[in-house]
C-alpha cells in the first residue's frame, strides 16, 4: 500500500474518531433544554461532557493538520471553496467552548439562559454543517484546472447536501441521547430515553435516504457493507434504549457513525475532492499528496504518538465513566448577579 493510500485511510480514522467522540458532544449541547428542566438537571447534563468535550476536539484538529501535511492541495482547495462554512463551524464551536466556560460564573437565570442558547447552537450548527461539508465533498464541487473553486455558498447548498446535513444533525443527536441515557440518573435519564426514540426513528428515515442516495450516485460497490452495517445498527440502537440497554445502544450509535464515515470515504477514494466541473480536473491521493519524504516523516511520528494519545484518551474515559446525577451537582458558587469583580 502506498503512503498516500495510508495517509487517506488514517485521515478517515481520525475524522471517524472526531465524528464519534465530538458527535455526542453536540448531542448533548442539543438536548440541553429538553433534558434540562432545571438548573440542576442543566448542569448534569453538562457535567456528564465536561471532563472530555475539549479532548475531543483534538481529534479535529489532529484531522486538519494531517490534510495540511499529507495532502496540502486538498487543503488549499477544500478551505478556500468552504472557508464561509468552515470559518461559522469555528465560530459556533468557539462560542459553545466559552459557554462550557463562563455559564456558571454569575448567579443569574438569565445569564445562563444566554450561555445555554449559546451551547445549543454552537451544538447543532457544526452537527449540521459537517454533514453539508462531507456530502459535497463527495459528490464534488466545481473546480477548475488549477484545482481552485469557482462555485459559492449557494453551490454546497444542494439538496443533497442538505440531506447530508439534516442526516448527521439527527445522528448526532441520537448518539448525545443514548450517551446522556448511559451517563446520567433519574429525570435527566428519562427525558433522554424518551428523546431517543423519535430521534432514533427520524435518524433512520433521513439517514438510510441519504445513505442509499449516495450508494446511488456516488459510492462503490463495496459500500453497501457498510451502508447496511449503519442501517441495521440505528435500527437496533433504537431497540437497545426501549429495553433500557444504554451500553449497548451507544455502542451501536457509535458503530453507525463509522459506518457511516466509512461509506463517505469510501465513495470519495481515490479522489480526495471531485471536480463536478471536469473529472480530469479532480484532486486525488496522488496529485494532491506531499512529497514522499514527508509522508514517511509523518508516518513515524504518527506511529509513534498514536497510540500514546489513544492511551490516554481512554485513561480519562475510564476515569470519569460512572453514571452522574442531582446528588452530584454542588451548590452554584458564581459571583452574585450585578456583580462583575
Amino acid at each position: 500500500m502506498a503512503l498516500t493510500d495510508i495517509w487517506f485511510l488514517l485521515i478517515a480514522v481520525l475524522w471517524t474518531g472526531y465524528f464519534v467522540l465530538e458527535g455526542f458532544d453536540f448531542g448533548v449541547g442539543m438536548l440541553l433544554p429538553f433534558v434540562g428542566r432545571t438548573e440542576t438537571d442543566r448542569r448534569v447534563a453538562i457535567n456528564t461532557i465536561g471532563p472530555v468535550w475539549d479532548g475531543n476536539e483534538v481529534w479535529l484538529l489532529v484531522a486538519g493538520g494531517a490534510t495540511f501535511a499529507a495532502f496540502p492541495e486538498w487543503y488549499a482547495s477544500l478551505f478556500s471553496g468552504f472557508y464561509l462554512a468552515l470559518l461559522v463551524i469555528l465560530v459556533a464551536l468557539i462560542v459553545r467552548g466559552l459557554a462550557f466556560e463562563y455559564r456558571g460564573k454569575i448567579d443569574s437565570v438569565r445569564w445562563r439562559r444566554g450561555w445555554d442558547r449559546a451551547i445549543v447552537a454552537g451544538s447543532a450548527v457544526p452537527a449540521l454543517l459537517w454533514g453539508v461539508a462531507f456530502a459535497n465533498i463527495v459528490a464534488g464541487v466545481p473546480l477548475d484546472a488549477d484545482h481552485e473553486f469557482t462555485g459559492s455558498l449557494f453551490t454546497l447548498l444542494n439538496p443533497y447536501a442538505l440531506l447530508g446535513g439534516v442526516s448527521t444533525l439527527l445522528l448526532f443527536g441520537l448518539h448525545g441521547a443514548v450517551f446522556l441515557a448511559l451517563k446520567t440518573t433519574g429525570e435527566v435519564r428519562d427525558r433522554a430515553r424518551r428523546a431517543a426514540y423519535p430521534l432514533g426513528l427520524a435518524t433512520v428515515a433521513a439517514g438510510g435516504s441519504f445513505l442509499f442516495w449516495t450508494l446511488l450516485a456516488h459510492g462503490a460497490l463495496w459500500t453497501i457493507v457498510p451502508v447496511l452495517v449503519a442501517a441495521l445498527a440505528l435500527v437496533l440502537a433504537v431497540l437497545a434504549t426501549v429495553r433500557d440497554r444504554d451500553g449497548w445502544a451507544f455502542l451501536l450509535t457509535a458503530t453507525a457513525i463509522v459506518a457511516v464515515t466509512v461509506t463517505l470515504f469510501g465513495s470519495l477514494y481515490p479522489d480526495v475532492l471531485p471536480s463536478s466541473t471536469n473529472p480530469a480536473f479532480s484532486l486525488t491521493t496522488t496529485n494532491a499528496a506531499s512529497t514522499p519524504y514527508t509522508l514517511t516523516i509523518m508516518t513515524w511520528v504518527a506511529a509513534i504518538f498514536t497510540p500514546v494519545v489513544l492511551a490516554y484518551q481512554a485513561w480519562s474515559f475510564w476515569v470519569f465513566r460512572r453514571r452522574i446525577g442531582r446528588v452530584d451537582i454542588p451548590a452554584a458558587t458564581g459571583l452574585p448577579a450585578g456583580r462583575r469583580t
